[in-house]
């Protein structure tokens, strides 16, 4: 009979040799990721980036430490992934899904968005929207799935309506939740255009209540935020509102 002993992560990878037959022990490269930003007293929380932080290959290094962790995991809830066909690679799927799609808003750049000066000086307000946003709950990291509307009275600067859909996808792209994420948002675009006034309205279904715990199949959760003008003269909220109202009406007919 064939006894296999379970491999336990001490936060090591393998060694490389001193030269006198002995291996030193390499930290692996999300220890050395951590240790680099705690010295430089850098926050990161599950819906930080922290993409200025990681070296040239480091990303490539972790989605590999990722897949041995998760196949630790899948071990660890008895799958045999040695001879079930279905999950032999399922550990390399679920890195590159965290590392380069789902969560990509944690360890990749920002997209590159140019702005433009408001030579036309434009202030009326306008909308963009419904943009479709993914994400992830941070407390059990399953699906959060809906759609954003951005209002915008320009400021001195201006950028192109698709700008907005990469930047909400950069910014949902990491464990969130809902709260945090429109304020986030908010933060990255008022960077980007500095406009007089801006508003946004985040409308999600959270696979946290809908596939576990209560599971409510129709449960949703809608929250905004208004800065600028839109906060401070309430005519200006209300015709935002209004023009969300309408698009959401032409979508449905």
């Amino acid at each position: 009979m064939t006894t296999t002993v379970p491999f336990v992560s001490n936060g090591v990878s393998n060694g490389v040799s001193n030269g006198n037959g002995n291996k030193l022990l390499k930290p692996q490269v999300s220890a050395r990721i951590r240790e680099r930003l705690v010295e430089s007293g850098v926050s990161f929380l599950a819906n930080d980036n922290i993409a200025d932080h990681l070296h040239p290959g480091e990303l490539d290094q972790l989605q590999v430490e990722v897949a041995d962790k998760v196949r630790d995991l899948l071990r660890s809830l008895v799958i045999d992934i040695d001879n079930d066909h279905n999950t032999h690679e399922t550990a390399e799927r679920v890195a590159k899904m965290y590392l380069q799609e789902v969560f990509k808003g944690r360890y990749h750049q920002q997209p590159k968005v140019a702005s433009f000066p408001n030579v036309k000086q434009l202030d009326e307000i306008y909308t963009v929207g419904p943009i479709t946003v993914r994400s992830a709950c941070s407390h059990h990291l399953v699906p959060i799935m809906g759609n954003c509307w951005i209002g915008i009275k320009p400021g001195a600067r201006v950028i192109g309506l698709s700008k907005f859909t990469r930047v909400a996808d950069w910014v949902f792209s990491r464990p969130h939740i809902q709260e945090e994420a429109v304020m986030i948002l908010a933060d990255e675009i008022e960077k980007l255009c500095e406009p007089q006034g801006l508003g946004i309205i985040i409308k999600a279904q959270h696979y946290c209540m809908k596939w576990r715990g209560v599971k409510e199949p129709q449960t949703s959760m809608v929250n905004s935020v208004v800065r600028g003008d839109f906060r401070h003269d309430p005519s200006l909220k209300q015709e935002f509102f209004e023009l969300v109202r309408q698009q959401e009406a032409l979508l449905s007919t």
